[in-house]
């Protein structure tokens, strides 16, 4: 008899974890409208030259309220680079930076994420650009989250900060930091809706 209730609350313990956890799982997709993914470089060490990249898809996935444990995913169309110069879009695109013939895709999973303040993070994760893939860390900024008054739809906002060396990924080896700067900022702002 004991056996039998011991099993049984054991059975149903496993049964509840397993369900919360399963119910728990959320999935957020980055709004298009409300997104924008930029970076910015240091031209002849006096001035800074931003760009963008106009089409991308990015996702969260988490357990937890606060994004404490949340998975990022992006995949940007590197073709579609956009610096406002169209001379200057055309050369990015080129053998001699990004090869968007060979590399047309950029892509991150996240392998980490480290509270480090009230809703800020260090997100880890691997970075494949120009056919090379390296570990990164960036600086992550959970804005909080809201109800969208016209669609009903749970809408939350996030800050992506951090650096890399164009360097590392094979980028533009031709043009010393002198003339443009290895070290590229990069910054992300997004509204993720919930799936």
């Amino acid at each position: 008899m004991k056996k039998s209730v011991v099993f049984f609350i054991l059975a149903l313990t496993v049964s509840t974890v397993l369900t919360q956890s399963t119910v728990a799982q959320t999935t957020w997709n980055a709004d298009p409208m409300h997104s924008k993914l930029t970076f910015s470089i240091t031209h002849l060490g006096i001035s800074d030259v931003d760009g963008m990249f106009t089409k991308f898809d990015a996702s969260a996935t988490t357990n937890k309220p606060d994004f404490s444990d949340a998975v990022f995913e992006l995949a940007a169309d590197v073709t579609s680079i956009n610096t406002a110069v169209e001379m200057r879009d055309k050369h990015l695109r080129s053998a001699d930076f990004f090869e968007v013939e060979r590399f047309p895709k950029m892509t991150f999973k996240s392998t980490g994420i480290k509270k480090i303040a009230t809703n800020k993070y260090q997100l880890t994760g691997n970075l494949t650009l120009h056919g090379v893939t390296k570990a990164v860390m960036m600086d992550l900024w959970y804005r909080g989250t809201i109800v969208d008054p016209k669609s009903k739809v749970n809408i939350s906002g996030f800050q992506l900060t951090g650096t890399i060396k164009r360097s590392d990924f094979g980028i533009g080896p031709k043009f010393p930091a002198p003339m443009l700067s290895d070290e590229v900022k990069i910054k992300a702002d997004g509204e993720f809706k919930q799936k």
